[in-house]
């Protein structure tokens, strides 16, 4: 995750410092040996430290002598690394080969024992990122097929859209080729994703043209007609899922902006797939539409309107009262900023069970201070075992002694601790990788170093990096959010030219956001930062389309007769389209949350699944009354209204 933060970062700089000074970097990986002896113990080691890509392999010979009897050293250190015939050796592994290094770790300790750490986490997430993709998209397109021949009145339609669609998807998954790399968490989020909020393009299109094809006899005809009438309506629903995927690249974490540049990517091609590609598909086989006519299976909601009206006050009450609590509640959830742990289901989630029953919590936490004081080494190490949550400190100072120059030691022994210019002390915290706790140990090592060092030294290892992350992610809550709104206010505004309707539509959606992004609160769960952060953006983005479908028809319908029938006629018209996209995009979310082990990828897809349906809810219900509530204000702030007029 460190890759995606700013270059200015506190834990970007402090890891060049590292990869300049020291063959090692952080130690981002430990593992269990189960029921061996200490000579046991080192053999492993030895075999560890011999894989490729392994490196700073430490245990307890690395604290204590072990040629003398372990039961005269310090317990506390001891237990730190060996305890109950147990082993807890620490090691770091190259970054970019996270897979094959865990697999060949794993080919040396067997079945039996047991490793966890970032770089497995990392190892484990770009494993099952393309597996779960393929996992999730064999479930998802029957899912999508089904909803899709309901929806249409003939069978070979939805192979008609998912065709326009798959295509747009498969190219943007290529020209990522140009890009150099993704990250796991687009490669799993973006194909679906971007099929889930295009389809409603192809859908558009293919119900205008089949609804032309009753009126005009020549096909080609009806398609030109069924693109003009139709275009407004894509290109509408196409700009504020494009402006707001846009707004997900001002991000300064970047994993938010290489997300948002594949998504953007993607909304443009299905844009000129559905446009382009479609038509042409379409008027080539369309005599296989006709002949694979079948009749509705779902019939008509002609009565919807009349009994969602009903709802009108009750709805209006019940979002009055819950907008406000939920607004406050969606920022104070409890959030996550890494990855997550792995479920206990899999490999690294059962093993790190294992660790942390027998050795505890340990998250390593690294500084690198100016060398060449031994004294004020010494008495910072000493301050560093004084903090709370500190497990053990290992450095040159309290492992060889300060009194002994590392120039008379093999280089073996002091490249471990010594650079150049640098001296390395590890801090092994009894700490979750994140949290309250580790955070506050990651402060309080910064403020121990700037009292001793100023600003000469510098901190990195996991908990830092996502301390760094918390700090980088919280304001672009902000600034995204924001970019977000007035993106889609603007394109609302030049779709509808009003003042009023872009509050009315954005209101309705920004409600059902806030909803969503407050039930963890209120169920005390945690929410992974990355997600919440991504779907407060996807889901105005994506569900707004709702809105803007029933507001064109509502607009329609009004200037033909008085608000309330007009109101109840175009819930008629537009429930079934409307909850055909909530059921497709639902299933999106709901497939991805059922499928992904990866906690991001999972908890974008829970958010993305409730918030489809709760858009859908607040659109039929909540915005219908709102139409009806500002009525007169619309007509009179919108240009060239047109409103029906009762005599």
């Amino acid at each position: 995750m460190v890759d995606y933060l700013p270059e200015d970062a506190p834990s970007t700089n402090a890891m060049e410092v590292m990869d300049q000074e020291f063959e090692g970097s952080t130690q981002n990986v430990r593992v269990m040996l189960q029921d061996v002896t200490i000579q046991e113990g080192l053999e492993y080691k030895e075999q560890l430290a011999s894989i490729d890509g392994v490196s700073d392999v430490m245990w307890l010979d690395d604290a204590i002598d072990v040629k003398t009897p372990i039961e005269i050293a310090d317990p506390e250190t001891v237990e730190t690394y060996y305890k109950d015939n147990n082993a807890l050796i620490t090691l770091s592994i190259r970054e970019g080969d996270e897979v094959e290094i865990t697999n060949d770790i794993y080919e040396v300790i067997g079945e039996k024992n047991a490793m966890s750490g970032e770089a497995l986490n990392t190892a484990t997430s770009q494993t099952m990122a393309g597996k779960e993709s393929m996992y999730a998209a064999a479930l998802l397109v029957p899912i999508i097929i089904i909803i899709l021949v309901i929806s249409t009145n003939s069978w070979i339609e939805p192979v008609f859209f998912l065709t326009a669609i798959g295509v747009s998807v498969l190219i943007n998954l290529g020209t990522n080729i140009f890009i150099g790399e993704v990250s796991f968490v687009t490669q799993s989020v973006a194909p679906i994703l971007q099929l889930a909020v295009s389809l409603d393009y192809a859908i558009f299109l293919l119900h205008s043209f089949s609804d032309y094809r009753e009126r005009v006899s020549d096909p080609k005809e009806a398609m030109q007609l069924a693109m003009k009438k139709s275009f407004p309506a894509i290109a509408a629903s196409a700009s504020t899922t494009f402006f707001g995927f846009i707004a997900l690249t001002f991000m300064k974490f970047e994993i938010g902006s290489d997300l948002g540049v594949n998504l953007v990517k993607g909304i443009v091609l299905s844009f000129i797939s559905v446009m382009i590609f479609l038509p042409a598909l379409t008027l080539c086989f369309y005599k296989w539409m006709d002949k694979t006519k079948h009749q509705p299976i779902i019939p008509k909601f002609k009565n919807a309107g009349k009994r969602i009206i009903k709802l009108r006050i009750p709805s209006l009450f019940i979002v009055l009262i819950i907008i406000v609590p939920a607004f406050l509640a969606q920022n104070n959830t409890n959030f996550i900023y890494g990855i997550g742990e792995q479920p206990d289901s899999t490999r690294a989630g059962s093993d790190l069970i294992k660790i942390e029953e027998t050795f505890g919590k340990s998250t390593p936490v690294v500084l690198l201070v100016p060398k060449g004081d031994p004294a004020k080494e010494e008495v910072l190490v000493q301050d560093l075992e004084k903090l709370n949550d500190v497990a053990s400190v290992l450095a040159y100072v309290n492992t060889v002694s300060p009194v002994i120059p590392s120039e008379y030691l093999d280089q073996s022994v002091t490249d471990q601790f010594y650079s150049e210019n640098y001296s390395r002390i590890i801090i092994y915290g009894k700490t979750d990788t994140e949290g309250d706790k580790a955070f506050t140990l990651v402060e309080n090592v910064n403020r121990l170093a700037k009292e001793y060092y100023d600003d000469a030294s510098y901190t990195l290892g996991e908990s830092v990096t996502l301390y760094d992350i918390k700090h980088t992610v919280e304001k672009d809550n902000t600034v995204v959010n924001l970019l977000t709104v007035i993106a889609i206010a603007i394109v609302l505004l030049l779709t509808f030219r009003s003042l009023t309707i872009p509050i009315v539509l954005l209101l309705t959606i920004q409600s059902a956001v806030w909803i969503n992004l407050a039930v963890p609160y209120f169920t005390n769960s945690s929410l992974v930062f990355v997600g919440y952060l991504i779907i407060s953006t996807v889901q105005l983005a994506a569900t707004v389309d709702y809105a803007i479908l029933l507001m064109e028809g509502y607009k329609e319908n009004r200037q033909k007769m008085p608000a309330l029938q007009a109101i109840k006629q175009t819930i008629n018209e537009k429930f079934f389209s409307i909850a055909v996209s909530a059921s497709i995009l639902s299933s999106v979310g709901f497939i991805l949350w059922i499928t992904s082990t990866n906690p991001v990828v999972s908890s974008i897809g829970l958010l993305l699944g409730r918030g489809a349906l709760l858009a859908f809810v607040m659109v039929i219900c909540f915005l219908p009354a709102m139409l009806l509530v500002f009525d007169k204000v619309i007509n009179k702030t919108t240009w060239n209204a047109n409103y029906y007029k009762e005599t």
